[in-house]
């Protein structure tokens, strides 16, 4: 019997291809401690270049969530894409699952190949972890990006009826789907403008490919983040910071950005996409490119300062 070529596959084979020829490569490594670490790091590194964290959130690997990126950002920075703890190539025999030990894996990853300083880009999940190593490592982190990461929720947000999901195990039933209709469910909530025809068999081919490995491990990441999360023990970050929101956000509220907005005060600023949802990396890859380009590249350093209240809808 001839077996039927995976779609997901062939995308991924597809985004390996893609972040090839944006001068990146593949690489393992072991940091010792039962932490083996999966990253895409620059061919070359190129001294006269800054160097570019992006951090995943939770999904698929690190290349379907940011290869639309790659290529343009690969001519202004030395650009470094991880896999998280438990995702991709990258994974622990420690029993750890917070976001802090997720910075601290990225951290040592980042030394292992000697970069010192970095701006890091944050989406979802990975804005957990992005925010998290500015607040450890200071001196490392120059720059962030917090894109539709709800970093200032609060556990009792979810007793309070703030998300659209009523509990923790419903939300981690949506963000790692075990079947078709879960991840039409997540697709709804993610996308302002979801695909209407999403093939049953499209849908197990995916769940088979991305969802399923390290199942109870990324349970327990998504467990942490939420187990008594309080806006009080959340540090105030002293780098300049860019939130970038989807308007229609219903993974993450947009209260949640205007609220890490007032955490932060003059800091940062504030860019809500109109007619995006939680997915802007997807449904609007080209307008959040040129904000990350406006924060990221601007030569005039004065406009990370004194930004007041100000808050862009684009």
């Amino acid at each position: 019997m001839v077996k039927c070529i995976s779609f997901t596959a062939l995308l991924d084979w597809c985004y390996y291809q893609s972040f090839v020829n944006a001068n990146l490569k593949s690489v393992t490594t072991d940091l010792g401690d039962g932490i083996v670490m999966h990253c895409w790091i620059p061919k070359t590194h190129n001294p006269c270049k800054p160097s570019l964290l992006l951090i995943h959130g939770i999904g698929a690997n690190a290349m379907w969530q940011w290869n639309e990126f790659v290529s343009h950002l690969s001519s202004n920075f030395n650009v470094y894409v991880p896999d998280l703890v438990f995702f991709g190539g990258s994974y622990t025999t420690r029993h750890e699952r917070t976001e802090s030990f997720q910075a601290q894996c990225v951290m040592r990853t980042m030394e292992a190949h000697r970069v010192r300083r970095l701006h890091v880009v944050g989406l979802s999940y990975g804005g957990f972890v992005g925010y998290s190593m500015a607040a450890q490592f200071p001196a490392a982190v120059e720059l962030l990006v917090v894109a539709a990461a709800g970093v200032c929720m609060e556990e009792k947000d979810m007793d309070e009826g703030m998300f659209k999901v009523r509990s923790v195990d419903e939300a981690t039933s949506v963000l790692l789907p075990q079947t078709p209709e879960k991840v039409r469910e997540g697709m709804r909530l993610a996308f302002y403008k979801p695909m209407k025809i999403m093939p049953s068999c499209f849908l197990r081919d995916f769940i088979d490919a991305m969802c399923t490995e390290n199942l109870q491990e990324r349970k327990e990441l998504i467990q942490a983040v939420h187990k008594d999360r309080k806006l009080s023990d959340l540090p105030k970050i002293t780098q300049p910071t860019l939130i970038i929101w989807g308007e229609q956000d219903q993974v993450f509220p947009l209260e949640l950005a205007h609220r890490l907005k007032r955490h932060l005060g003059d800091n940062a600023e504030l860019v809500i996409i109109k007619e995006a949802g939680h997915a802007i990396n997807v449904e609007k890859p080209k307008v959040m490119f040129r904000h990350l380009k406006s924060f990221l590249i601007d030569p005039h350093p004065s406009n990370h300062e004194n930004n007041g209240n100000a808050c862009k809808i684009d």
